[in-house]
């Protein structure tokens, strides 16, 4: 590759990695905000859901508006979007501006994630898997440092140093993209030809807006009932009105031409299907660590901000150690042992949780973490071949797609999780409490994935 290869790759690289270090970041500053605005640890816990919920919407929307408007344009604006949310989010002086800065800076992140792999592979025509093995590393990279990147920044400034610390990253994606991205080829004539009415179909705007209404009231009802404790009028009727409104999204869905989610696809191939389910699961596992042990070690057990972040290094590094050698070995094997052996490391690490005290040593943790880490760097290249093998290659686009909602779906849930056990305040019993759930759900999964490995062999013999 030549340096402007080069280049490009760096500049879509210092852009697609803020979204997964914007996510990864903030598990470590949730007790900060908590004692900051006074709030109790279910109210909180929105940071985490508003940016998720934003990305899971976001990022496809973003793909499909870059085939209109061009993917150089979403690229650049989403950049512009992302440098504005850094710096009002530092000044907000309550925490709903707060959540409201948050999730335009998760949609101004996803228009980058959502357009820069197809840039690289566009504009790339030599050695695109090099390129590509090098912006995964940013994307991973950022995800794994991300937590002790938020406990150094919390050590030095305050919670508003998790937010500019953007500020150098977009800078200079802007500065290389502006020279080296291609300018978009897309005619003028392709944005006038279209009406608005058929873009909004386009992009199933009437399904988009029943998904995130009726998962914002399903997830307020919920959390409203855990957080007082009340079975009030208010909190069911919201809940019900949300589960109302994600009942005529599946209606919906199964009906459009062009459904923001493709429901109809998970119907048509079962095996394609299962392999999403498993991947939620994991997700549920791993976010529930990822965001649930910084509170436990800085709440409960009053480990500082920057400790948090040494400690939390160690399960995104055993994840990106492990994910090499998982493709070596899934290379040989297949998917499916890998993906068992993921399984029950992480119930080993839900039941080595369980047995923690407050007398146990806070390293001791780290057994925890590693189970996890590795388990998620297995899951991480396990997911993905499984994911191929189990979808026509007509669909892979539609599979790709339906994975990353998976994944998202599954974040959401952890932390849902995390809030219903823990209600208002974070306690070592709920986390206790945490650790047996993650339990039930880990051996679900071994049983799932055992399920799918016989289920492969016995295609494979046949």
């Amino acid at each position: 590759m030549n340096a402007r290869s080069w280049w490009l790759i760096i500049a879509v690289g210092f852009g697609i990695l803020l979204n997964p270090l914007n996510s990864s970041m903030v598990s470590v500053a949730l007790p900060r905000l908590q004692d900051e605005f006074r709030l109790d640890f279910t109210v909180v816990s929105w940071i985490i859901f508003s940016f998720y919920i934003a990305s899971a919407i976001a990022q496809p929307v973003m793909g499909k508006a870059s085939d209109v408007f061009g993917r150089r344009r979403i690229f650049l604006a989403g950049l512009a979007v992302a440098f504005l949310a850094s710096i009002f989010a530092p000044l907000s002086t309550n925490f709903g501006w707060l959540v409201v800065f948050r999730i335009v800076q998760s949609v101004g992140t996803s228009m980058m994630v959502a357009v820069g792999m197809a840039i690289v592979r566009v504009h790339m025509t030599k050695k695109q898997g090099t390129a590509l093995s090098v912006l995964s590393i940013f994307l991973s990279g950022a995800a794994a440092i991300g937590p002790f990147v938020g406990g150094v920044l919390l050590h030095l400034w305050d919670w508003q140093g998790i937010f500019w610390i953007n500020l150098p990253f977009v800078a200079a994606s802007f500065a290389l993209a502006w020279k080296t991205i291609p300018k978009d080829d897309t005619p003028a004539s392709a944005l006038s030809g279209r009406s608005l009415r058929q873009w909004m179909q386009q992009m199933d705007a009437a399904g988009i807006l029943l998904f995130a209404s009726g998962l914002i009231a399903l997830l307020v009802g919920l959390l409203r009932l855990t957080s007082t404790g009340q079975a009030s009028f208010f909190n069911v009727a919201t809940g019900f009105a949300g589960l109302l409104l994600l009942a005529a999204f599946v209606r919906r869905e199964f009906t459009v031409a062009s459904p923001f989610i493709p429901l109809r696809t998970f119907a048509q191939y079962p095996a394609m299907t299962r392999v999403n389910i498993e991947f939620m699961l994991v997700n549920v596992l791993y976010y529930s660590i990822f965001f649930g042990l910084p509170s436990y070690l800085q709440l409960v057990r009053h480990v500082s901000e920057y400790h948090t972040g040494l400690l939390m290094l160690s399960l995104g590094l055993c994840s990106l150690l492990a994910s090499p050698l998982a493709g070596r070995w899934i290379d040989r094997s297949g998917p499916r042992p890998a993906l068992l052996l993921s399984s029950v490391l992480m119930t080993a690490g839900s039941l080595w949780i369980v047995l923690l005290d407050q007398a146990s040593p806070v390293i001791s943790v780290c057994i925890a973490l590693a189970a996890f880490g590795i388990g998620n760097g297995l899951n991480n290249v396990g997911m993905q071949a499984a994911l191929f093998a189990s979808s026509p290659k007509e669909m892979i686009g539609v599979a790709s797609g339906l994975f990353s909602t998976s994944r998202y779906m599954g974040t959401i849930l952890s932390s849902l999780l995390i809030s219903l056990v823990m209600g208002g305040t974070f306690s070592f019993g709920g986390f206790r409490i945490l650790g047996a759930i993650l339990a039930i759900i880990a051996v679900s999964l071994v049983a799932l994935s055992w399920r799918g490995r016989s289920a492969a062999q016995l295609q494979k013999s046949s």
